[in-house]
């Protein structure tokens, strides 16, 4: 911010939008090189460390210690994409510093994708595979940001804003109804009992696989369409790739675990007698129109927004 406001004078983005075409149009010499590669490097590092990013993202996992609500509300929608949101109004930086940032901020973004992702598979606790979740899919939209398709990102944030907050507010459904109980292996055969937060999970799990039809079929499997089609190094679309198999895996874990697995050392009268045994209940009115607006955009957010992120009437992601 310090070099943006001395170099540009603003830290105004629209004013700064028009000082980095006047750049654009007239060629870059060595010292606005320079300088926006050095404006470059600290915005990345700061976007890395709010959105957790490979090497930055080890606080993410900690703060789901957390209220759930509070979880579903900053934590999926809010205060962790902040970082991904700076990186798509500073578009124009990272274009103008040059290929070799733009691949720096694509290997990033896989890298976090995979890591996440593999780390979601072999957790336990879950709301820390829904929080290693999250890094992974911050790191579809870095990717994005880093094959310039600053849209698609934008995009991708929203969409996963509401399928995230829908899992969290499901799973906190469910460890409040188990007593506090967050360990996948403790629990199975919920879904007779809890049927109502047995489908709204589901929609949320079938929204983050990209099932064709919901959300984040839409732009996820856009930010992979463009990077098929885009000059980009083979290997990121491998990385990618598997990115997304894991992906389907451990939401896979995380829905059958829950819901229809049973310990292997308990039959199935035995583990139904345990569960009556506990105060399972549901949610009042207030957390029911929740889950509903939740659901009904996991479903049909993406459709319904795909003319402003992505049609001929756009609206977000225009300049790129």
């Amino acid at each position: 911010m310090v070099l943006v406001q001395k170099h540009f004078g603003t830290l105004n983005f629209w004013e700064l939008q028009t000082h980095l075409n006047t750049i654009s149009e007239g060629g870059v010499s060595l010292r606005d090189s320079f300088v926006l590669n050095a404006i470059g490097i600290c915005l990345l590092i700061g976007a890395m460390g709010k959105s957790a990013q490979i090497g930055l993202h080890v606080w993410l996992p900690d703060a789901m210690e957390g209220p759930t609500p509070v979880s579903a509300l900053i934590h999926a929608a809010t205060m962790v994409t902040a970082g991904i949101f700076l990186m798509i109004r500073c578009g124009h930086v990272f274009i103008l510093c040059g290929s070799k940032m733009m691949f720096t901020i694509s290997f990033i973004g896989a890298m976090t994708a995979l890591l996440g992702a593999s780390i979601a598979l072999v957790q336990n606790d879950m709301k820390k595979i829904i929080a290693y979740s999250t890094c992974s899919q911050l790191g579809y939209m870095m990717f994005a940001c880093g094959i310039a398709k600053f849209n698609l990102a934008f995009y991708h944030l929203a969409n996963h804003a509401f399928f995230k907050a829908l899992l969290f507010l499901c799973a906190g459904n469910v460890i409040h109804a188990l007593g506090g109980e967050q360990d996948i292996r403790k629990m199975g055969h919920l879904a007779k009992l809890m049927p109502t937060t047995f489908v709204f999970f589901s929609i949320g799990s079938l929204a983050i696989m990209g099932v064709p039809g919901l959300s984040g079929y839409y732009s996820k499997d856009l930010i992979l369409e463009a990077a098929s089609e885009g000059h980009i190094w083979p290997g990121f679309l491998v990385v990618m790739y598997l990115a997304s198999a894991l992906t389907i895996l451990y939401s896979l874990k995380l829905l059958i675990a829950t819901f229809w697995y049973i310990p292997f050392t308990k039959n199935d009268t035995t583990r139904s007698q345990e569960l009556s045994n506990l105060n399972l209940h549901g949610f009042d009115n207030c957390m029911y129109i929740c889950f509903s607006i939740l659901g009904f955009l996991s479903i049909f957010g993406g459709f319904l927004t795909k003319d402003i992120f992505i049609g001929s009437q756009k609206t977000f992601g225009h300049m790129y």
